[in-house]
């Protein structure tokens, strides 16, 4: 398990991830959570 550290995001950026979310959901028929989506797109972006 993570660290749990508390950001505020732009309304633009969070309605983005979570549009990003739904995807995910609908492809996998399971939840997943708002924090993984935000962790998979950050992994991906920082290298």
């Amino acid at each position: 398990m993570g660290k749990r550290i508390t950001i505020v995001l732009d309304d633009d950026l969070a309605k983005k991830l979570r549009i990003i979310q739904s995807k995910m959901i609908a492809k996998s028929s399971s939840h997943i959570s708002f924090s993984k989506v935000i962790n998979e797109k950050l992994k991906k972006s920082i290298k």
